[in-house]
């Protein structure tokens, strides 16, 4: 298993990107293991490999959209509130 960072730039104002949202979630452990506290940004815990989140991402963008999968470990520090802080060490790292 592993965690991913996921983060884009949209850029068809007015397009709806409901798919790419959907793939991001479909691509964590059963749907429901992802984070999306910050705008265009998204922490999943996966069984796919990066590949495979990636390519169910491709899916749904278009050619001047740009985004960037990578694994991350469990090592992290920033200025989020508790709660966020409480999904990503009980939920995501867990």
């Amino acid at each position: 298993m592993a965690v991913y960072l996921i983060s884009y730039d949209l850029n068809k104002s007015g397009k709806d990107y409901k798919g790419v949202y959907e793939a991001i979630k479909a691509s964590s452990v059963g749907g429901n293991t992802w984070w999306h506290y910050l705008d265009s940004t998204w922490i999943i815990k996966s069984n796919l490999s990066v590949q495979q989140v990636y390519e169910k991402i491709r899916l749904h963008t278009d050619s001047d959209d740009f985004f960037l999968v990578i694994e991350v470990k469990n090592n992290k520090q920033g200025w989020l509130p508790q709660d966020a802080w409480d999904y990503l060490n009980n939920v995501i790292f867990s």
